[in-house]
Formats: structure tokens, sequence, C-alpha cells
């Protein structure tokens, strides 16, 4: 296998398991909502991955969309406000995973984050090249 046959199925490698978390998403929304975010965020991180990796950019062990978003966005421009607004799914990735959360999501948070991270996987996806 070639680096570059290796680079492109490690990056579908991350959009199947961004499109999983898509899912997971999707069918927790509604019954439960507090697992639904997670899931979004997971979903957009992963996405945001895949297209590093497709990129051939390296990126450190991290949950941080403004930190992957950053790495994105210096790679094309157009992804800016997308992960400016992905941004806001940061705190899923661990701070309501816990009992001391803010608060509980609820179905209409679990639905709005989920569009977002909808949003975030179709774009990344429209650029990869697997």
């Amino acid at each position: 296998m070639t680096p570059a046959q290796w680079q492109r199925e490690e990056a579908a490698r991350w959009l199947i398991q961004a499109r999983k978390d898509l899912n997971a998403a999707r069918l927790l929304a509604s019954p439960e909502p507090s697992r639904s975010v997670f899931h979004s965020q997971q979903a957009a991180e992963k996405a945001a991955k895949a297209f590093l990796t497709s990129r051939n950019t390296s990126f450190r062990k991290t949950h941080d969309l403004v930190e992957l978003g950053r790495q994105c966005t210096a790679l094309d421009s157009e992804l800016a406000a997308l992960f400016q607004t992905a941004a806001d799914l940061n705190d899923y990735a661990v701070v309501f995973r816990y009992v001391d959360a803010p608060h509980e999501p609820d179905e209409t948070e679990a639905t709005l984050a989920l569009e977002i991270a909808q949003r975030v996987f179709e774009a990344i996806a429209l650029r990869l090249v697997v």
C-alpha cells in the first residue's frame, strides 16, 4: 500500500466513525439527549480528523474542536464559519458526561447539536477524495 492509499483509507476510517456517531446522536436525541450531544461532538471531531488526515496534517490527541477547526481552516478557509459554530459542541465532549454538568440537555438542544455535527460531516465528506 502506498502512503497516499494509506492516507485515503485512514481518512475514510475516521469518516466512517464520524457517521456512526451521527447515527448514535440521532437515535439518542429524544430518549437520552445528554448522550446524544456527546455523540454529536464526537462526530464533528472525527470528521475534522478525517479532513486533517486526508491532507496529511498531524493533530494531537484532543477533543478540542476550536483547535481542530483552526487546523482545518488553515487548510481550507471556507470551513472557518462552520468550525466557529461547531466550537459550541466542545463542552459536550467532557463536561456533560458527568453528574456535575451545568444542566441536563433536552431534546431541542440535542437536535441543534446534531444539526451542527451533520453540517460539519457533510462539509468534510464533500472535501474528501476517498
